[in-house]
């Protein structure tokens, strides 16, 4: 019973994506009913015969094709019916499964950035494919069959006890045994199916790591070592198959076809200690193929269990994910204005761990540029992705044009503030596509924000021009040109408040200038907040922040800065020896 309870809302909440096509499957139950008595009617049919013209040696030739008719008549119509409930159930099942995987793609997409800092994305694919492909097979076998065996089983007990109820006692001596095989089954097979279901998450999980980086992986050689990684993971995924399989290989067919047996010879010691003529051939005849019907129905209902037990531990993954907190933004949906910036006290940490970030305040003003600095880990991305309201603020306020980050609206945040990242994300789309990303921009705006980023030329070199699809993750352009095409992207309508994640970082000094020109020009009507590796990017900072271990250490103007010979002033020191020393190296290699 506890089984049943905790099954019972899963399954409820699956069964409810039903509920738009309930006239279909309405009609498809009552096509089962029609169908199930044509199936039971056939051997009564028989049984009739028998009794009243075969054991009298009457063969009258009339009502022979008569009943031979009505068979053939009844039989074709239980084929016809059966053919067009399951259509039925297919139209319902693939509508129920695209529902649900646009549901589940809905709640993936909604859910904030910190659940894909752990979640695998393996795991998320598995779940809005395979998971739901496991739920159609509910709808397309499950409730078929249950409904479908139901009716048949229905039928044929209402004729069973019509013809004789002591046969119809012993017949139904097989209920009670099946539902402890049912029980049986039900308990032992949940824990492995679960498993099951796992296991083949960690499968595409590792499929998808496996296809990600498979130029790091040729590189370091580690063919052989992710092969085995696979390979155990298919191993463990077919060995819990294969208890499934033993699991129904016992309790299903054998245990089922000898309670059929044991009820067989029940019948036949009814029929032998029966007085004579008690109980017609023809109503022996007919029970016989009612229990070979029977066993059918009930191992089918049997052997579902474990289709049913993977639908519920599939539907219990999705609705997990359905379920969990989902990005949350304010109400306010007034566009910014000004894109002034005010923190203060900002203290941030992603998993109750060390703090990434710790008592951080810092006020920009509109149109101000900013910039952060610091070594590989300091926190710089994280204040940025704060910023960008992907994170929830924890302790401390981040305030853009007065109103405190978190009661802005999801619009008013993407509209108002953007950021172009050190490994931007190419759509496999058009040249057009990828910049507009589903804004309604004409092609003359785009060709300027191209022209911008000197990525023009490059972009009338395709055949098609700004209609030319890009590859897969942008394959087609170099990790320069992509860094390129998503500042296009922010150009092209410029934000109130811009982040740049080191976006220079992989493209000539040639091209930055240009990107430089083109910020400066941005300025006019847009803040700027720059992380910045390369420091003499950010000399024309109003103001620069400078982070280490999540603290701020230092804040000025450049010049500033390097007067208070500090921690900036190391770094740019530094620098400018690096650049130096690469320079001698560069002129030591010419020819003479």
């Amino acid at each position: 019973m506890s089984k049943m309870q905790k099954i019972w809302p899963t399954l409820k909440r699956l069964l409810t994506y039903g509920s738009p096509y309930r006239k279909p499957l309405g009609l498809a139950v009552v096509m089962l009913w029609i169908a199930a008595a044509a199936e039971v009617a056939g051997p009564i049919l028989i049984g009739y015969f028998i009794d009243n013209y075969v054991a009298k040696g009457q063969l009258p030739l009339m009502i022979v094709s008569g009943l031979a008719v009505a068979y053939v008549l009844l039989e074709l119509l239980a084929a016809a019916l059966q053919y067009f409930q399951a259509l039925l159930f297919n139209r319902a099942a693939v509508g129920v499964v695209q529902r649900l995987r646009t549901d589940v793609m809905d709640a993936a997409l909604r859910q904030p950035l910190s659940a894909f800092d752990t979640q695998p994305v393996g795991q998320l694919i598995s779940r809005v494919t395979n998971d739901t492909e496991v739920i159609k097979d509910l709808y397309v076998m499950v409730v078929a069959t249950v409904l479908k065996s139901a009716a048949l089983i229905g039928a044929m007990l209402v004729a069973m006890f019509s013809l004789d109820w002591r046969m119809a006692l012993v017949a139904i001596c097989i209920f009670p045994a099946v539902l402890v095989v049912m029980w049986i089954y039900q308990y032992y097979s949940t824990p492995i199916v679960r498993r099951v279901r796992s296991y083949l998450a960690d499968i595409n999980d590792g499929f998808n790591e496996v296809i990600s980086g498979m130029g790091v992986i040729q590189q370091f050689r580690q063919q052989k070592r992710f092969g085995e990684r696979m390979s155990a993971a298919s191993r463990s995924h077919y060995i819990a198959r294969m208890q499934t399989l033993r699991l129904d290989g016992f309790l299903l067919r054998p245990l089922l076809s000898l309670f059929s047996a044991l009820v067989l010879c029940g019948l036949l010691m009814l029929f032998g200690f029966s007085g004579e003529g008690a109980i017609g051939v023809g109503v022996l005849y007919a029970f016989i193929n009612y229990l070979g019907r029977l066993n059918e129905p009930l191992i089918e209902l049997t052997s579902q269990q474990s289709i049913l037990q993977q639908a519920v531990v599939a539907g219990e993954r999705i609705f997990d994910l359905m379920d969990r907190h989902q990005q949350s933004y304010g109400a306010d949906d007034r566009p910014l204005t000004s894109g002034s910036i005010e923190i203060d006290d900002l203290s941030f940490a992603y998993r109750d761990l060390q703090k990434v970030l710790q008592h951080i305040s810092l006020s920009v003003p509109s149109r101000g540029f900013v910039a952060l600095v610091g070594h590989t880990g300091s926190g710089k991305s994280t204040l940025a992705n704060l910023l960008m309201g992907y994170y929830p603020v924890e302790s401390g306020e981040v305030r853009v044009d007065g109103r405190p980050l978190s009661t802005l609206s999801h619009r008013t945040l993407r509209q108002g503030i953007a950021m172009v990242q050190q490994d931007p994300v190419v759509i496999a789309e058009s040249v057009l596509a990828n910049v507009t990303l589903g804004r309604n921009i004409d092609e003359e705006a785009v060709w300027q924000a191209l022209e911008a980023v000197q990525l023009a030329e490059l972009v009338r070199s395709f055949s098609q021009g700004l209609h030319t699809r890009l590859g897969e993750q942008g394959n087609n352009l170099s990790v320069g040109q992509k860094q390129l095409l998503a500042m296009a992207r922010v150009l092209v309508q410029a934000p109130q408040i811009l982040i740049l994640d080191e976006a220079t970082a992989n493209i000539d000094s040639g091209t930055e200038q240009a990107i430089q020109r083109a910020l400066r020009l941005i300025r006019e009507h847009t803040t700027l907040v720059v992380i910045a590796h390369r420091l003499s990017t950010i000399v024309e900072a109003d103001s620069i922040l400078v982070l280490h271990h999540g603290q701020a250490v230092e804040q000025g103007n450049h010049q500033q800065l390097l007067e208070q010979q500090g921690r900036y002033y190391q770094m740019y020191q530094l620098q400018l020896a690096g650049e130096e020393l690469a320079a001698a190296t560069r002129e030591e290699a010419q020819p003479a």
